[in-house]
């Protein structure tokens, strides 16, 4: 659920002209491939048809059931829709002297900003693991982002959890992209260090003469310990082990800690990959 007030939503509706069930210039279709495009989402979904089947009022439902992250990067993708329809037939768009009337477009437009702003502070993006995703065609890997993105706010020890997971199927993929088996169930660490060995990126491989090898080494040996850490904070405070019914879980600044130092990990790793492969 979305922490939107009562008086951002009225803001949003004004600048987004929802009093007569429509949102901005969008057609069922459109709003559709605009949803998809931006955020992932199938806002024609049944969820988000509890209170009406109008665009104003999926819209809305959507603001109500979706994390802070989704709201807010769909709700900045929209404001820039609507800025561009707003003064592309304003005086100011024509070079002549701003109008009362496109003064109070850009006080609600930067109003609107600020509160797309605010959603979207302090949030793990993880837009690039998402590209990277659609690029090996990796489901599995799309769907434990999308699971962390619901979850880490709301749910932060799945969202641990999956930080861990999110390790392993990037080293699975990697490795199998590279034609090496994995077989049985390896732990964590035993799948980073087989990655960054296979990628050339273990300390041993850098050259004394490098400049800055002390410094490179060091990052180098502290990514091999980021898997290990979060297997441990999962086994700790994440999903995957029973806990006795007082025991008290973290909150989402640790779960975005985790999701942080998986998806930096992760970004790195495949990275090297594509430009080593």
């Amino acid at each position: 659920m979305s922490s939107l007030t009562a008086r951002e939503k009225a803001r949003l509706e004004k600048l987004f002209n929802m009093g007569s069930g429509y949102v901005l210039h969008f057609s069922d279709s459109s709003i559709a491939t605009f949803f998809y495009d931006v955020a992932d989402i199938d806002i024609h979904d049944e969820k988000y048809c509890g209170n009406g089947s109008s665009k104003a009022k999926k819209l809305r439902e959507f603001w109500q059931l979706e994390n802070d992250y989704l709201v807010g990067k769909a709700t900045k993708a929209m404001i820039e829709e609507a800025e561009e329809k707003l003064f592309s037939s304003s005086s100011a768009f024509f070079g002549k002297p701003d109008t009362i009337e496109d003064q109070e477009k850009k006080q609600l437009v930067e109003a609107c900003k600020a509160i797309a702003t605010r959603l979207l502070s302090g949030q793990v993006n993880l837009d690039h693991l998402k590209s990277t995703a659609t690029t090996f065609d990796a489901k599995h890997l799309a769907e434990q982002i999308r699971r962390i993105e619901n979850a880490i706010n709301d749910d932060p020890a799945l969202a641990i959890g999956t930080a861990k997971e999110l390790i392993e199927t990037c080293c699975k993929t990697i490795l199998a992209e590279r034609g090496k088996q994995v077989t049985g169930t390896p732990d964590i660490p035993t799948l980073t260090k087989a990655t960054l060995k296979e990628l050339n990126l273990v300390p041993e491989g850098v050259s004394e003469q490098a400049r800055g090898s002390d410094v490179i080494k060091r990052l180098l040996q502290n990514l091999g310990t980021i898997g290990n850490s979060l297997a441990e904070l999962r086994g700790l405070y994440g999903t995957g082990h029973g806990k006795d019914g007082k025991a008290t879980g973290l909150t989402a600044r640790h779960a975005k800690l985790a999701v942080g130092a998986a998806s930096t990990l992760a970004t790195f790793l495949f990275d090297t990959h594509k430009e080593t492969q």
